[in-house]
Parts: structure tokens; C-alpha cells; sequence
């Protein structure tokens, strides 16, 4: 079932980030986060009005989608950039299609224009996912990231929505 987080959520929505910053490079966050940091990005989200979607099943939290801005300037007002996290236990289900296109839907319906990904450019599994839903490359940032003791290339992908 997918629906609105709440902060009762945030609990396995914090197990399921902290996941990928010590499992992966799909964040390029060094150390994992305490479900107290992921209050107050909870509260930021609500505050500023951005949506987190969870897609529930069985009663535990499969993963989670948000949005939030692309960049602080007025001038990027109608751009934003998301982000999609399933649960390792949930992989290969569809559920990140169905989050993703879930905050796609919600971005049109704010009349957003155009979504921006970014995504470390070994990730073939997101970067497949995003192509096959109509995202496009439009760049990549040479050695933007560094984890894991190496350098990581960032690929930018968009959609106009």
C-alpha cells in the first residue's frame, strides 16, 4: 500500500537509508544517520511542503520516495531533485518503479517541470529504472563523489514531467 509517511515511519525509513550509506554508493554519505537527524529532515520536508511516499507491505515499510528542491535559487523554483530507497529485503518487486512514478505523479500535480536525478554512475540497476521510465543522461561529473576509498563519477539524468 503506498501512501504519505508519517514519523511513525521513520524508524525503518532511517534502517532503510542507513542500509545504503554503509552498503552502497548510492549516497555518498560516510556515516549513517540517527533517527533524531532524520526527524528534523522529516520536519524540513513537511515544513517546505515536499512530499515522503512509503510503499508498505505486510505491514513494514518496502522503501520510500521524496522530492525536494534542486537548488536554492528562485530561478530553479519548478526543478526538483528526488530520491527513491527500497528495503534490501524488497529488492527486484517493482517497488521502486512504484515509488518512482508515485513522486513523478506527485511533481506534476505541484506543476513542477522538470525532475533531476542524480546517480552514481555504476548504479545500472537506477540507471536502468530511470531510463525505461523516461528519464534522459544529461551529463556526468567526473570524480564528484569519493567513497569507499576511490573517486565516483555522478551521472545526471532529467525528466520534463
Amino acid at each position: 500500500m503506498m501512501r504519505q509517511a508519517n514519523r511513525e515511519d521513520l524508524e525503518e525509513i532511517t534502517s532503510i537509508y542507513n542500509y545504503y550509506i554503509e552498503n552502497s554508493t548510492s549516497v555518498y554519505h560516510y556515516s549513517s544517520k540517527s533517527e533524531e537527524e532524520m526527524n528534523v529532515w522529516y520536519t524540513q520536508k513537511e515544513k517546505e511542503g515536499f512530499p515522503v511516499i512509503v510503499e508498505e507491505l505486510d505491514g513494514k515499510i518496502a522503501g520510500f520516495a521524496t522530492y525536494g528542491p534542486y537548488r536554492p535559487f528562485e530561478g530553479y523554483k519548478k526543478t526538483i531533485e528526488h530520491s527513491v530507497y527500497v528495503n534490501k529485503d524488497c529488492h527486484g518487486k517493482g517497488f521502486g518503479k512504484k515509488l518512482l512514478n508515485a513522486i513523478l505523479q506527485k511533481g506534476k500535480e505541484s506543476e513542477y517541470h522538470v525532475v533531476v536525478a542524480y546517480i552514481d554512475s555504476e548504479n545500472e540497476i537506477s540507471i536502468r529504472l530511470h531510463e525505461k521510465e523516461g528519464f534522459v543522461r544529461c551529463g556526468t561529473i567526473k570524480e564528484a563523489g569519493y567513497k569507499f576509498g576511490k573517486y565516483r563519477d555522478l551521472l545526471i539524468m532529467e525528466k520534463f514531467l
